[in-house]
């Protein structure tokens, strides 16, 4: 009787595979600890440490410190900060690998880091000050220095990426409510001491109500005058008690009732008006027709005058 050979390939075919199996992870392993090795760090350093960080990068010199906990623009303590963008930028600092380190290169001139293009400043809380210089590019890399150690290491450029950045990347802007005509329940419209206000429970102001709800739900906190603007400041943008519009608007969410304070200021000369909400300082610019909304100015479409028979 002839035994069987379909369970003995079968399993000399498993071994094989296996074996296979086995040397594959053990090949890559090995190339996982020679890439590890291989690994170049210009700067290695404890984010937790690091107190104040300077750059100049594409958009001029941009510098934050911090004091406990709380990070601020060097430039202006009251400016808005976001907080979490300084914590990146401080992150991406602390950790720069580089592609290569040269040995035996030649002298800084050589690789335009003794007028460098780009700079990045970390002071740490004990003192300690570190400097990245960034010099000629070749090809899609950075020639790089630290401080004075002569050192010159090849970066990618996209390392510099993190820091090509604006003040406006960096403000924290105010939350604006959604106001629209299906919760706005009252506004009120204080002007040189004369009130006007509309009631959503007043079926006589229904088309005052869409229309100064349409204004509110239209606002859109985006463009900024100033980030902190000083009281002595105000008059130039309208802003001041006794040139500003007073809106307060009252509305649900969640079924809570609520109350947004918005104050309008003068025309800027582009269409636009500018506005503070209450306790904020700053100031932003919104288009005057929305404006004109809100405070209920605009004049009625030709459509809407005919069905009222008023022409």
């Amino acid at each position: 009787m002839k035994k069987k050979k379909g369970p003995l390939i079968l399993t000399g075919v498993l071994v094989i595979l296996l074996i296979v199996y086995f040397g594959l992870s053990s090949w890559n392993k090995k190339q996982d600890k020679k890439e590890e090795k291989e690994t170049v760090k210009v700067t290695d350093l404890d984010e937790s440490t690091i107190t104040a960080i300077k750059y100049q990068v594409a958009a001029g010199e941009m510098s934050f410190e911090k004091e406990g906990d709380t990070w601020y623009y060097s430039e202006d303590k009251d400016f808005p900060l976001k907080q979490s963008e300084p914590e990146a930028i401080v992150k991406a600092a602390a950790q720069i690998t580089a592609d290569r380190k040269l040995e035996d290169g030649d002298s800084l001139d050589a690789y335009g880091l003794d007028d460098p293009n780009y700079s990045i400043e970390i002071t740490e809380e004990d003192g300690t000050v570190t400097t990245v210089s960034f010099g000629d590019s070749t090809g899609t890399d950075y020639y790089v220095t630290v401080g004075d150690t002569g050192t010159v290491y090849t970066v990618a450029s996209s390392v510099l990426d993190d820091f090509k950045t604006e003040l406006s990347d960096f403000a924290q802007l105010d939350e604006y409510p959604s106001i629209g005509s299906g919760n706005l329940k009252k506004e009120v419209i204080t002007e040189n001491g004369t009130t006007t206000t509309y009631d959503s429970e007043n079926e006589d102001q229904e088309e005052e109500i869409a229309a100064v709800a349409g204004g509110l739900g239209a606002v859109s906190l985006t463009k900024v005058a100033d980030y902190s603007v000083e009281d002595a400041d105000l008059a130039g943008y309208g802003l001041d008690e006794a040139s500003r519009i007073t809106v307060e608007a009252t509305y649900t969410k969640n079924e809570d009732e609520k109350t947004m304070k918005m104050y309008i200021g003068s025309e800027d000369g582009n269409g636009n008006r500018y506005v503070m909400l209450d306790g904020s300082k700053i100031v932003y610019q919104i288009s005057d027709e929305v404006c004109k909304n809100i405070l209920n100015q605009e004049q009625k479409p030709f459509f809407f005058l005919k069905s009222k028979k008023l022409i």
